[in-house]
């Protein structure tokens, strides 16, 4: 006989001649529940409401926490971008006298 792996009839026959598991309660995942993580607001509404978005994490599966997550950094990131799009304020005039 070869170390080659058995056949499919040979692998079945040896899967039902193994003993059964009783079966046993099934795993029930806990549910979503709150993090209890504080928000602390910034004084920026824009980027109070994005922080917000986030207690909505607090009321999904793990599964759904990406979505959010997701959502919040493209929000946040969006908010930073404009920030650098703003003109600031007018440059000072300049004190220097050019000579011609």
């Amino acid at each position: 006989m070869s170390d080659s792996v058995p056949e499919a009839g040979a692998r079945d026959e040896a899967a039902a001649a193994e003993p059964q598991a009783p079966p046993g309660p099934e795993y029930e995942p806990a549910g979503p529940a709150p993090l209890g993580v504080v928000r602390t607001p910034t004084g920026d509404p824009e980027v109070d409401a994005r922080l917000e978005r986030l207690a909505d994490a607090d009321h999904l599966t793990t599964d759904g926490h990406v979505e959010v997550y997701e959502d919040v950094h493209r929000g946040l990131r969006d908010a930073l971008t404009a920030l650098d799009a703003r003109p600031g304020p007018p440059a000072p005039p300049s004190t220097h006298h050019h000579r011609s």
